[in-house]
């Protein structure tokens, strides 16, 4: 079988590896990858005779080219700084190549609609990454939940979404500390959570947000069908001193009706399970990645609430 060709934005960036370890498993070639960083030699133990540059210039000739000689680049993977997606999309339909892009997908829901338009005028397809969805144990409380909605359909759920992910000082001088370049926190690392909760317990009908510091968003979601208190922050400071004791720096927390929910294991193949889905077929669209993004980037707008009975434990850590 002929193996389909990738194009890939964003060599350097954290979660390109996943992209290129997905094409290769998924026995496919990567043809070309670009990034203005060349320090990349994760290259040479997935596809060193891939062509690179780090010129987008030189890049966007050499799809051209390529696309000139009778050959197709069928999917770009873009793994680029967050305010770079919509454009880099773009390009990618308008080169005659399926978009596959990192969430969150965009900053904002309008470039959503217009992305719409250019998929359309292009006949090509973009899909995102929203690899939560593909999760043994988030797709196992997903048939739990519906099963129990469809006895009681108006069940409302309390849960308690924590996650802390320690950064240091690099973090605030890159891009992603950066609010108009990552979209901020809720959009950098929460996204895909707010995208699996509104997946599995239904549409947002109310948003509060009582921090919205640098270092750490925290709010209030509610859903169809759960209330959810969240805290997200890149600051060591707030994570639990028993977790701290353990030398770890990251804490990832969601309790459904106070008990807890484990899923901190199976996430090293999502990326192929995702790359598996889309080149079978299915993956995930504009229209599915909406609903996360109207989220985040109301909370970006949005004024902040004082602490009430609804907010989050840890906010206290950060209000005293």
């Amino acid at each position: 079988m002929k193996k389909i060709n990738f194009a890939l934005i964003g060599a350097s960036g954290y979660i390109a590896p996943r992209h290129m370890k997905a094409i290769k498993e998924t026995e496919n070639e990567l043809v070309v990858a670009m990034d203005t960083y060349d320090g990349i030699g994760i290259m040479d133990s997935n596809f060193p005779q891939a062509d690179f540059f780090t010129e987008f210039e030189r890049f966007s000739s050499f799809v051209d080219n390529f696309k000139r000689s009778g050959e197709n680049i069928d999917y770009m993977a873009i793994t680029t700084p967050n305010y770079l997606h919509d454009s880099h999309i773009r390009f990618a339909l308008k080169s005659g190549a399926n978009a596959i892009c990192e969430k969150p997908l965009v900053l904002n829901p309008n470039q959503i609609d217009d992305l719409k338009i250019v998929e359309k005028e292009s006949g090509k397809k973009v899909y995102t990454i929203l690899q939560l969805r593909l999760h043994d144990s988030i797709i196992a409380l997903k048939e739990r939940i519906s099963k129990e909605l469809e006895k009681n359909p108006s069940k409302v759920y309390d849960i308690d979404l924590t996650y802390l992910t320690s950064r240091g000082k690099w973090y605030f001088e890159s891009w992603k500390g950066d609010e108009k370049k990552s979209g901020g926190i809720a959009s950098n690392i929460g996204v895909h959570f707010f995208d699996m909760l509104s997946w599995i317990f239904g549409e947002l009908q109310e948003n509060i947000v009582y921090i919205k510091n640098p270092d750490v968003n925290a709010g209030y979601m509610k859903l169809k069908n759960a209330n959810v208190r969240w805290f997200l922050s890149v600051n060591y400071d707030y994570i639990p001193e028993e977790i701290k004791a353990t030398g770890k720096t990251t804490f990832r927390s969601i309790t459904v009706d106070g008990e807890e929910f484990e899923f901190s294991e199976g996430f090293t193949d999502l990326h192929t399970k995702s790359y598996k889905d889309i080149l079978n077929g299915g993956g995930f669209g504009l229209d599915d990645a909406k609903n996360s993004i109207v989220i985040v980037s109301d909370i970006r707008k949005m004024q902040i609430t004082n602490l009430d009975e609804k907010s989050h434990p840890f906010c206290k850590k950060v209000l005293g």
